[in-house]
């Protein structure tokens, strides 16, 4: 691994010549369009990049753009990579150490998910304060890098306190409904039970996704800190829980998008 590392670190700064990201951004789905407000400098995609998995769900762009946002120089991935997709950890992870590399400070996480919460409506923003991970694996097993992180990194507090109590204070004075949320990690690509739902409520969830954590995990065994918000897409504490499509949840997500880039853009300047 420690090859790869250097040959797609090699390739990148080959194509963004002396640009030095302070921030990375990991696009989930339906959120891609937050690369409209970067002023880009470079875009690479995935599929030139060596070494670097490609994501394989449709509407995921597979991109990663270069540039300025409200004057902050940030590296953001269009298109992030799921368990669901077939790709062991390390790979779903492998862009994530890669971005911290180049150099980045923090890193910011988008994705959609499904509501737990009755008090957590379809359209809301979920500020993710903690998680409960129900993968079946872990990025970290096998042998640890030292070079990276020690052998068993602390996760008392995985979310930065600081970011959650910023990005909370911008969605209060920009209006937007907000939630402080623990997040539940399940591996997908199928949706959940009516029973799953209750269980991932019983054991401390607020919305459940098929992402995040993985990357969050790595990003605190390098101590680089994260912000994660959620675009609640669908509801799944109805007792007479009715089928949801995939086109509904993107549609939804793309109408949450908007607040989601302004509260994004709002952040970080406050970096």
């Amino acid at each position: 691994m420690h090859d790869s590392y250097n040959e797609t670190l090699t390739y990148i700064r080959r194509k963004i010549g002396d640009f030095e990201p302070e921030f990375g951004i990991v696009l989930g789905t339906g959120l891609g369009k937050l690369v409209n407000e970067i002023t880009i400098a470079h875009q690479l995609m995935y599929a030139n990049i060596p070494n670097f998995p490609i994501s394989t769900v449709e509407f995921h762009s597979g991109k990663l753009v270069f540039g300025e946002l409200n004057g902050r120089r940030v590296v953001a991935m269009q298109g992030r990579l799921h368990y669901y997709e077939g790709y062991d950890m390390q790979e779903i992870t492998f862009p994530i150490r890669i971005m911290k590399l180049l150099g980045i400070q923090k890193l910011f996480l988008s994705n959609a998910s499904g509501s737990l919460n009755p008090e957590i409506k379809k359209g809301d923003l979920g500020i993710i304060e903690d998680h409960i991970n129900l993968l079946p694996d872990n990025p970290l097993r096998g042998g640890n890098n030292s070079d990276f992180g020690p052998r068993f990194p602390d996760m008392s507090r995985p979310y930065d306190e600081k970011m959650i109590q910023q990005s909370t204070k911008i969605a209060n004075e920009l209006g937007y409904r907000t939630h402080k949320a623990v997040y539940v990690a399940a591996s997908g690509p199928n949706l959940e039970t009516r029973a799953e739902y209750r269980y991932m409520r019983i054991i401390g969830g607020d919305i459940v996704g098929m992402s995040t954590v993985p990357e969050v995990i790595v990003a605190n065994h390098m101590s680089l800190p994260v912000c994660a918000i959620s675009v609640v897409t669908d509801e799944g504490f109805h007792a007479d829980l009715q089928p949801v499509s995939l086109e509904e949840i993107v549609a939804i997500a793309a109408e949450a998008e908007p607040k989601l880039t302004t509260l994004l853009k709002e952040l970080i300047v406050l970096q």
